[in-house]
């Protein structure tokens, strides 16, 4: 069938901001959807909240809006661009259910706009427990047995009746959010409770547990002929009871026998078939090896992180291909490499894909490290190798974690065999590398199987890792014989790991193995749907098959693995690069490792490597291509990290270089420098230890600010206040960079922050804008709201920030991008940091000013200077507001204070005419809706009580009811503001709890107690977040808010396009 003509103008709605369980896959699709429809001739309309993404790039759609995700907004756009459908299934659990919301309105009918890719009621049978279950049952297809509640007595009764352990699932949510394996009534009270408040419809299910099982998922493509293919076959090798966000998976399957495989296919297109998904769908299995039972475990009737998976997996690009069956094209119509059309596709590859989590647990002090049916990863790394050994080994030096092979992990080689055993009984993140110490200290592979419930196969074949391995460590010191060495490479051991443990430098392995010849050689994956397209992966048991041109070419180096502190920003910057070399006339080269990204898009670059980012990988690679030069300032630290190794080797950095950056990060060398340009600094010192830092503190006095060298995303800052957390800080600061002191800064309390984003040629620079933040100092930049233009700093301080940044760009001969932070106090302007690299907040500078900074930095590291590119300062009329957006509802165990180091996992963007409204929409846009009446609480320390009042008074002139705690409560009487007391938790009954609980409270205001309460107060804020209720815990945001909350009395305005906001820029 022809694509429809009855349509004309399509609207996406995206998914929002980066969350646990639902990341730039969701970029990745949306992206592509707009490619694919654009081509077909449709004039697409986006929506999504979050900024940081290349789909909400003012040329991606025909119309942006860059608004909150909810229902007034959507009414507003569809009345505002009158679109003829709308496609909900590439915006993740977001799109989906505000499609369903629309749709139960009447608002789709109202307005005459169709839903295309699925129905709505379809939603409601994949979504919905009850119906999914109907339909199940219709279709003959075992599920594990369970009852939906809507109340947690309810819940006790089922589990009494299912035998426990049991499985808590929340309808309508993703990652598996709220959700819980329960082992007694005690937890089951616990999970239920969490998950009915999470659960948009309230309805949670009590599901028996398959606790062990195999965890099998299969991605499927239907169209609207009815005609059927299975893209991927995906093998989780964790087993079910860990989510299959965090599990580890390799495609195709390995252990599985062709016999179930197509048993599951035929229930996967059955299911397809009567749900009626055009385009994707990702269907979960369990089976229990023992007995052969297989269940349904859920569906995704929408493109999802599994398909973001399968698609690079496979060269299969399925949210592409979805886009297309939804314009109403069908399989037989769209090309394929193999067998002439897609209709006749079969998953085919000799080769093997590995995909590994990434976790950050060590960013929320308290969490606990465990995997369960809550997802808690933040990012996923893949691997493509010719055989699983080297699979698994590359996706392991993809992480990032400063690991490049299993052993040696930690401390975990140090320990005894029963210890290991012990912390193998429960899944944590170091499950891998705690299983070949157990290995190598002589586990059997039938115990670890029997305890982790992964396949023998797995285990043995890492049992072959850890043999060989024990082989290798007998030459330590010396030259491997080369036979050894041709083995270890061929099973994937890497050459720094191989360093590491033989105690060689690395380029001595690098030399000896390219001296008999092995070497990577490279393979195409070919990509279906499209015409002539691949992209490429590396391996040591192959020849090299893929031809290099001898146009000219510049590499770029991809970010990684997302992770908190390096997100989605950098990847947006690294695909700009790519379009920007490609449009001045070079070939592009991407390498990168992150299978969720749109930088990992077959058709992003000219050439694509889906390698790691090693030294190792990156240098084969420019070998064999020769480009004229290497970006690395665009990934974040991940290529920084490497920059200077890859420079020895020869390589060209074109841009900033490494020396310069470097100098940034030298915390000595640049205060010497900020000193001969007379640009003031905090006072500061460094220390190896606390005679030292005891020293350093009593010559510039408390509060400080204390870090480790050279990090990103600010980990392991704190402000200390006093020697008691001194001493503190420092005995348990040590592990964190051996090798580089402690730094310690003066903490300039109540300063207002700013940062300023610069591209330099080298001799000129230009600011395109100053941003300011609006919590104070002592919160981390990517946690800390900010607003563009800035609104309470003065034109004078806003003029020298420009003059410091620009003087700092040129004499640091910075070529590139630059980003540099700087706090006001007592009327001085200090710089804090400078970043001579790309920054988290290029995207949002550019989508807020219209103007392209990663693309503009490009052409500069090419050899344009910026006098020929005619940019000028221009006013925007506009205010931005961006805000975090934090995980704390998948730690519930962590307190959800802000502070130095970061803890957001992605961003939304509020715009509006004024301050006020900008700011309510970005807290609406970050599910943090601030009320328009009702109850406020205010408990604040005695430090903050000042702040409070300016801010207690307006909340009272709005009509506002105030409650106080008790020291709170008499400092506002004292001031003539009156506010009923509350008690707090250990002073009775009944308490703020309680009010959380009965809805009885709207907003809190809640500065921490710090450390000299004797009463811990964070239970204030965790029962903030499970009951949803918004809270704010700095006097900056909870001014901003009161401000907001007035704007909005006056009025909403209305949503209008990001285009709209940009022609009003003169």
């Amino acid at each position: 069938m022809p694509k429809r003509d009855d349509l004309r103008k399509i609207m996406i709605i995206g998914s929002g901001p980066i969350v646990i369980g639902q990341a730039c896959e969701f970029d990745y699709s949306g992206t592509q959807a707009c490619k694919a429809l654009r081509k077909l001739g449709y004039e697409i309309v986006l929506v999504n909240s979050n900024p940081a993404t290349i789909m909400t790039d003012p040329g991606t759609a025909d119309v942006t809006y860059i608004e909150p995700l909810n229902v007034q907004s959507m009414i507003e756009i569809i009345e505002n661009e009158k679109p003829d459908a709308i496609l909900p299934n590439l915006g993740g659990q977001t799109g989906l259910n505000l499609t369903a919301e629309l749709a139960k309105l009447g608002i789709l009918e109202k307005y005459g706009v169709q839903v295309i890719g699925v129905q709505v009621d379809a939603i409601e049978r994949g979504e919905d427990r009850i119906a999914f279950k109907e339909t199940m049952t219709r279709l003959g297809i075992d599920m594990p047995r369970s009852e939906p509640a809507y109340t947690v007595e309810e819940a006790e009764k089922i589990a009494a009746r299912l035998g426990y352990p049991v499985v808590v699932r929340p309808a309508y949510t993703m990652g598996g959010t709220g959700g819980g394996l329960v082992y007694n009534s005690e937890e089951l009270r616990t999970v239920a409770s969490r998950g009915i408040s999470a659960s948009r419809v309230g309805q949670i299910l009590i599901e028996e547990s398959v606790l062990g099982w195999e965890e099998l998922e299969l991605e499927v493509v239907r169209d609207e002929k009815n005609q059927m293919i299975t893209v991927c076959f995906i093998e989780n090798v964790d087993a079910m009871g860990v989510h299959t966000g965090d599990s580890y998976c390799t495609a195709p399957m390995l252990t599985i026998a062709p016999e179930l495989q197509e048993r599951l296919r035929k229930y996967a297109y059955a299911i397809v078939e009567a749900i009626q998904v055009i385009g994707g769908t990702n269907i979960q299995f369990a089976h229990n090896p023992e007995t052969g039972r297989v269940v349904i475990i859920e569906i995704n009737p929408r493109t999802s992180r599994s398909s973001a998976l399968a698609s690079k997996a496979t060269g299969f690009p399925i949210a592409l291909v979805s886009s297309m069956l939804a314009g109403g094209l069908t399989l037989d119509e769209i090309p394929y490499w193999r067998e002439g059309t897609l209709d006749k596709y079969t998953p085919w590859g000799d080769y093997v894909v590995v995909k590994f989590a990434r976790w950050d647990f060590e960013k929320f002090p308290g969490a606990q490290d465990k995997l369960g049916t809550q997802m808690r990863a933040v990012g996923e790394v893949m691997s493509i190798g010719k055989n699983y050994k080297e699979a698994f080994q590359k996706a392991i030096r993809s992480l990032e974690k400063g690991r490049y092979g299993l052993g040696f992990a930690a401390d975990f080689h140090e320990k005894s065999l029963d210890d290991l055993l012990e912390r193998l009984s429960e899944a944590s993140s170091e499950r891998q590398f705690l299983m070949y110490e157990a290995i190598r200290k002589g586990a059997d592979v039938a115990m670890l199987s029997r305890k982790t419930h992964i396949k023998r196969w797995f285990i043995e074949q890492m049992k072959e890792l850890v043999d060989l391995e024990e082989e290798i460590l007998k030459y330590k010191g010396k030259a491997l014989p080369d036979e050894l060495l041709a083995r270890a490479k061929k099973d994937g051991f890497a050459d720094r790991y191989l360093s590491q443990i033989l105690n060689v430098p690395e380029p001595e392995i690098r030399r000896q193995r390219s001296a008999l010849g092995v070497v990577e050689a490279w393979e195409a994956v070919p990509v279906s749907g499209v015409e002539n397209a691949a992209y490429y992966y590396s391996t040591y048991n192959g020849r090299d098959q893929v031809a290099v041109s001898d146009r000219k070419k510049i590499m770029v180096l991809g970010g990684g693995p997302n992770r908190i502190g390096q997100g989605i920003e950098f990847d947006y910057c690294c695909v700009h690069a790519a379009f920007a070399i490609r449009d001045e006339g070079y070939e592009s080269i991407m390498v990168n490792c992150n299978p969720e990204t749109v930088s990992t898009d077959y058709d992003t670059s000219n050439k694509l490597y889906f390698e790691p980012l090693t030294v190792e990988d990156v240098l084969s690679i420019y070998e064999k291509e020769k480009p004229e030069g290497v970006i690395a300032q665009f990934g974040g630290q991940t290529p920084l990290n490497i920059a200077g190794e890859l420079e020895k080797a020869g390589v060209r950095i074109i841009g900033t270089s490494p020396e310069t950056i470097d100098l940034a990060e030298d915390r000595d060398r640049f205060r010497k420098m900020m000193r001969r340009l007379g640009i003031p600094m905090p006072e500061s010192g460094m220390a190896i230890n606390l005679e030292e830092a005891l020293v350093v503190a009593n010559r510039i006095g408390y509060p400080l600010m204390v870090r480790p060298s050279y990090v990103l995303g600010g980990r392991g800052m704190e402000v200390v206040h006093d020697e008691e957390m001194l001493k503190r800080y420092v005995a348990a600061a040590v592990g964190v960079t051996p090798e580089r002191p402690i730094l310690i800064d003066k903490f300039l309390e109540n300063a207002i922050e700013a940062e300023a984003d610069a591209i330099s040629d080298g001799t000129d620079a230009f600011v395109p804008a100053v941003m300011e933040h609006i919590e104070l100092a002592g919160i981390h930049s990517g946690d800390s709201a900010c607003v563009i233009p800035p609104i309470s700093i003065a034109p004078k301080h806003i003029e020298t920030i420009n003059e410091y940044t620009r003087t700092i760009a040129i004499e640091f001969k910075v070529v590139g991008l630059m980003n540099i932070q700087y706090a006001i106090a007592d009327d001085v302007v200090y710089i804090l940091e400078a970043n001579p690299r790309a920054s988290r907040t290029v995207p949002l500078v550019s989508k807020i000013c219209n103007i392209s900074m990663a693309r503009i930095a490009t052409q500069v590291m090419l050899g344009k200077k910026l006098s020929e590119l005619n940019l000028s300062n221009r006013t925007v009329p506009h205010f931005g507001v961006k805000e975090a957006v934090f995980p704390f509802n998948m730690f519930q165990e962590v307190d959800p204070l802000l502070g130095p180091e970061m803890r957001s996992t992605g961003e939304v963007l509020g715009l509006a005419d004024s301050f006020g409204l900008a700011f309510f929409k970005a807290e609406e846009a970050a599910q943090s809706v601030l009320p328009g009446e009702g109850t406020v609480l205010l408990t604040v320390e005695p430090r903050d009580k000042g702040g409070i009042l300016s801010v207690a008074k307006k909340f009272q002139e709005l009509g506002f009811r105030l409650i106080a705690t008790k020291g709170t409560q008499e400092y506002l009487a004292d001031h003539g503001i009156e506010a009923q007391t509350i008690l707090k938790m250990h002073e009775g009954r009944p308490n703020i709890v309680d009010s959380i609980k009965n809805g009885e409270i709207q907003l809190i205001i809640n500065s921490p107690s710090g450390r000299t309460s004797a009463y811990d107060d964070s239970y204030i804020r965790k029962a903030a977040i499970k009951y949803r209720v918004p809270y704010i815990t700095t006097i900056a945001a909870a001014a901003a808010a009161v401000k907001g909350i007035a704007t909005f009395r006056q009025g909403h305005g209305r949503a209008k396009s990001l285009q709209s906001y940009h022609h009003d820029i003169k």
